[in-house]
């Protein structure tokens, strides 16, 4: 049984102080919840986070992470670096990076497999445009997303990572797909990693939705066979809204 996954990623948003009143605030109201609560927020804060949510069930995820081990990349951060904070999970991939930050599959991948070495846990992001939807290449673009995502890395690996499918079309435009359309790509997403990997490591995998998720439509695609959980960005940053996404 896949435990769901409902992770907050916050982007540019928020003080310190913000985040670790936003922590304050939910930390005892999610006891009970069903799903794994991941609070993603800048890394600026990722130090007093961890340490407001230690205790909690919240865990602490960062946006983004370069995939050397040092070296002379000025702005970055390294996986030992979050390792160091104890941080669980790391968003890669994510369409945003890829559109204003030139990120490529094959960029993504070496972030995949440097997470996975360090202990942190990829939340692996895959998804289509508009153009792309509306052409038909749906499925073959979020596949070559995450097989390539996922190249080299060992079955016992691929079963711990977190996919996110987020249509690009429906992040932060208010539109969202429909729980069914949202259910038939990842039910195709784990069907591309049962053939490569096999039954038991797709079954494991979670799958979550991402584009415009929020309270009033969360249980809808919850409700759904294959989706695990919800990558969820404005409706992440207030503690009532974030609150009802664990309503489901």
């Amino acid at each position: 049984m896949r435990k769901p996954i409902i992770a907050g990623n916050w982007k540019m948003n928020k003080t310190i102080d913000q985040g670790i009143s936003f922590v304050n605030e939910i930390k005892e109201k999610i006891a009970g919840t069903d799903a794994e609560v991941v609070l993603c927020p800048p890394a600026t804060m990722l130090a007093q986070l961890k340490q407001a949510a230690t205790g909690t069930g919240v865990k602490i995820g960062a946006q983004n992470m370069h995939q050397a081990e040092d070296g002379a990349f000025t702005g970055e951060i390294s996986a030992a670096m979050l390792s160091d904070l104890k941080i669980d999970y790391v968003i890669i991939g994510h369409s945003e990076r890829r559109q204003y930050f030139n990120e490529t599959d094959q960029g993504v991948n070496e972030k995949v497999l440097k997470a996975l070495e360090t202990g942190i846990t990829p939340i692996l992001c895959c998804g289509e445009t508009l153009e792309e939807r509306e052409a038909g290449n749906t499925n073959e673009v979020v596949k070559k997303q995450v097989l390539a995502g996922l190249e080299g890395v060992p079955a016992e690996k691929a079963a711990t990572v977190v996919i996110a499918y987020e249509p690009i079309w429906a992040i932060g435009t208010g539109k969202t797909a429909t729980s069914e359309d949202a259910n038939t790509v990842i039910s195709f997403i784990r069907e591309s990693v049962d053939a490569v990997y096999g039954k038991e490591v797709s079954e494991a995998v979670r799958i979550q939705y991402g584009g415009s998720v929020k309270p009033s439509n969360v249980k809808t695609l919850m409700a759904e066979t294959d989706i695990d959980g919800a990558l969820v960005g404005g409706a992440s940053l207030d503690p009532e809204s974030f609150l009802g996404l664990l309503d489901f």
